[in-house]
C-alpha cells in the first residue's frame, strides 16, 4: 500500500506508542521511514527504532524551536530530494493542565498544551510543503483524541485537540489546491507512555473495553496505525479534511448508564 512511499514519523518514544506501530506498518507496507526526536528524549526514540524491521534515522525535532522545522526540511530534502507522508504524533500538556480544575489551570500552562499539541500540526505542514510539492502533493495524518465532546480528567488537553482538529480542516482547505491533504485519526483510549501521565487512564481505558461495539483492545494500536498508513496512501487521494474514528464503534453510542454494554438492549430502560 506504501510500496516506494518517503514518510515522515514523528511521535515515537517507546515500543507502546502508536507512533512505533505506524513506522513499523508503514514499512512492512513498503515506505521508507525516517522519525524525529528531541532532546534527552531522543535516545530513547533512537533506541525504539533499533527494534523497527529496518533500520532508520531519527532526525531532531523540537516544535518549539522554529530553527529544528528549518532543519528539518533541510535534511529531507539532502536525504530523499521530497517527501510522501508524515505522521503528526505530537502532544503534551503540563501536569497541572489534567489535575488542577480546569477554570483554575494557569494561562501559561493551557497556551503550552496548544502551541505543542496544536499548533505544531501546521508548523509541521509548513515545514513539510516544499517537500511534497515536488511529487505533485503528499498526505499530513495527525492523532487525535475526539474533541466533540468534554472528557473527565482530559482538561486543557482536550481544548487542544479541539484546536488540532480546527487546524487540521484549514489545512486541508488551503493546501487542497497544491495537492495536500490533511486528515486525523481519533482513537480509541490506549495505555501508551504518553498516556501513562494521565489521571483518569484507566477509567476511560476501561470505558472503551465495555463500551465500545465492537470491542477495543487498549493494549493493541494496530488498528490505528492501520488506518494511518491507509491515510497515507494513495488508495485515501480523495479524502481531506477528514476525522476518521479508530475506536471500536465508541464514539457513535452513548455511554452505558448500567454498566451494561453499551449498544445492548435492556429491558425496562427508555429509548
Amino acid at each position: 500500500m506504501l510500496d516506494g512511499k518517503r514518510i515522515l514519523v514523528t511521535g515515537v518514544l517507546t515500543r507502546r506508542s502508536i507512533a512505533f506501530a505506524v513506522a513499523q506498518q508503514a514499512q512492512r507496507e513498503g515506505a521508507e521511514v525516517l522519525l524525529t526526536g528531541f532532546g534527552r528524549s531522543r535516545r530513547m526514540t533512537e533506541r525504539t527504532a533499533a527494534r523497527l524491521d529496518r533500520p532508520v534515522e531519527v532526525l531532531e525535532l523540537d516544535v518549539r524551536r522554529p530553527e529544528d522545522f528549518r532543519a528539518l526540511t533541510e535534511a529531507i530534502d539532502a536525504r530523499w530530494g521530497g517527501l510522501d507522508g508524515a505522521l503528526h504524533a505530537i502532544a503534551h500538556a503540563p501536569a497541572d493542565a489534567f489535575e488542577q480544575p480546569f477554570v483554575e489551570v494557569p494561562a501559561a500552562s493551557a497556551l503550552s498544551a496548544f502551541e505543542i499539541s496544536a499548533l505544531s500540526l501546521n508548523g509541521l505542514a509548513r515545514a513539510l510543503v516544499p517537500l511534497f510539492e515536488p511529487n505533485g502533493g503528499g498526505s499530513l495524518v495527525g492523532l487525535d483524541f475526539d474533541a466533540s465532546q468534554a472528557w473527565p480528567g482530559y482538561g486543557w488537553m482536550g481544548v487542544a485537540k479541539a484546536g488540532l482538529e480546527a487546524v487540521s480542516r484549514y489545512l486541508a482547505h488551503e493546501l487542497g489546491p497544491r495537492g495536500i491533504r490533511s486528515n486525523l485519526v481519533a482513537a480509541g483510549s490506549l495505555r501508551t507512555e504518553a498516556a501513562s501521565g494521565m489521571p483518569d487512564l484507566e477509567r476511560m481505558a476501561s470505558e472503551w473495553e465495555h463500551g465500545a461495539p465492537l470491542g477495543w483492545d487498549s493494549e493493541d494500536p494496530a488498528p490505528v496505525a492501520e488506518a494511518v498508513c491507509f491515510l497515507l496512501s494513495d488508495r485515501a487521494r480523495a479524502i481531506s479534511g477528514e476525522i476518521l474514528h479508530v475506536d471500536g464503534g465508541r464514539h457513535a453510542v452513548a455511554p452505558s448508564t448500567d454498566g451494561v454494554r453499551a449498544g445492548a438492549l435492556t429491558t425496562g430502560g427508555t429509548l
